[in-house]
């Protein structure tokens, strides 16, 4: 059959097992599943590499990077777009939200001035297929800023926007309850001096007092009517996991403590951590580490956040610490691929694709561990080789 694939000896990776067999492929979806490996001529042997759901990424802000190469340098936008989409789907990446901070805490920052040229880039290279992965928009709110909810009403309309959440990063809480932790994040990422960082500091704090609440309820109450998703932002405490619940939240990005972890657990918020913190060890801001999360249970979902090819390494990271304490092997690896692909997936309403199951999209990874690290050989999308 002309749009038939069958890729056989496999280790095929799926939402509760690993195990050697073949997978077909047919009009752009999975049609079989089974454990063996093919004799068919026209199989396509993988020599007995790993076969994963092609991942799905809720929250990175990578195309920034693309657009903003250097300080002062302006990237046009559709090329930004087309080089960060590269380097997302080399990183099997099939499905990404790409994250829009409306509300730049950074006083030298063009991220406001960018977004209209960001957001009709995306869409324009989306709608004629230029791009290799599928790319949808996440709307990051920072809720301390004056502008973000006229600019989130006029955003919102946009029909790729499905995810958005909802941020304070003025000093004092969440983040960085410790001003020292702020100040040396925003010095040392903005080069503001002692005297702009206190200036800083000073509104921050004043536009939170004015803004945050009344925006944060005003745009969850616009998302709820929209049936949009939407995630709270560096919970620290009980307090502000039931406040989120309450309104309305069902994802937690990047929870600082464990009890607020757990907090989410009890009130069925899905945890979201970053794959950097997998990988690095920690995370860079002093906070709970994702590992600790993982082995009391309570991690649903990484992201990349920063760095796209964090993703895959960290659920191959975390899948051995997870294979410690499992008696069927490869179990581990199992739940940890679930955390790149069908929970973020499931979590963002995206229930056809995220893992390898007879009926759902044929995104795909073809990778091959060498030691540790999992080096990406081919990427589907919908059955097409993307990679």
């Amino acid at each position: 059959m002309l749009n038939e694939q069958i890729l056989t000896n496999a280790r095929i990776v799926t939402a509760d097992q690993v195990f050697t067999g073949t997978v077909v492929l047919r009009d752009g979806l999975i049609s079989e599943v089974e454990t063996g490996v093919s004799s068919l001529p026209q199989a396509q042997n993988l020599g007995g590499d790993y076969l994963l759901p092609g991942l799905v990424e809720l929250h990175t802000d990578n195309l920034e990077k693309h657009l903003s190469p250097r300080p002062g340098v302006d990237w046009p936008s559709a090329s930004a777009v087309m080089s960060h989409d590269a380097q997302i789907i080399a990183a099997g990446i099939t499905t990404v939200f790409d994250a829009l901070s409306i509300g730049d805490v950074n006083p030298k920052g063009k991220r406001m001035q960018q977004l209209p040229g960001m957001v009709e880039a995306i869409a324009t290279a989306n709608a004629a297929d230029m791009t290799r992965a599928e790319h949808r928009l996440h709307l990051r709110c920072e809720v301390c800023h004056p502008d973000t909810l006229s600019v989130f009403r006029d955003l919102v309309e946009q029909p790729l926007v499905q995810l958005v959440s909802v941020m304070d990063h003025s000093p004092g809480q969440r983040q960085f309850a410790l001003e020292s932790k702020y100040r040396e994040y925003y010095m040392g990422k903005y080069h503001l001096s002692t005297e702009q960082m206190d200036a800083f500091i000073v509104e921050q704090v004043a536009n939170s007092k004015v803004y945050s609440d009344r925006y944060r309820r005003a745009i969850v109450d616009i998302c709820l009517d929209r049936g949009l998703s939407v995630a709270s932002h560096d919970d620290a405490t009980v307090a502000h996991v039931e406040e989120s619940a309450g309104y309305g939240m069902t994802i937690a990005e990047f929870p600082t403590t464990l009890e607020a972890a757990q907090a989410c657990r009890r009130l069925e918020m899905s945890v979201l951590m970053g794959a950097p913190n997998i990988v690095r060890g920690g995370s860079h801001s002093g906070n709970i580490a994702a590992a600790t999360l993982a082995k009391e249970g309570l991690l649903d979902i990484l992201s990349s956040d920063y760095y796209p090819a964090s993703l895959l390494q960290a659920a191959f990271t975390l899948g051995v610490q997870l294979d410690e304490h499992q008696q069927v092997p490869g179990a581990g690896l199992a739940r940890a691929v679930a955390t790149v692909s069908r929970a973020p997936a499931v979590s963002a309403g995206l229930h056809d694709r995220g893992e390898i199951r007879v009926g759902l999209r044929a995104d795909l990874i073809h990778a091959r561990a060498v030691g540790a690290l999992p080096v990406i050989q081919q990427v589907w999308r919908q059955a097409k080789r993307v990679f």
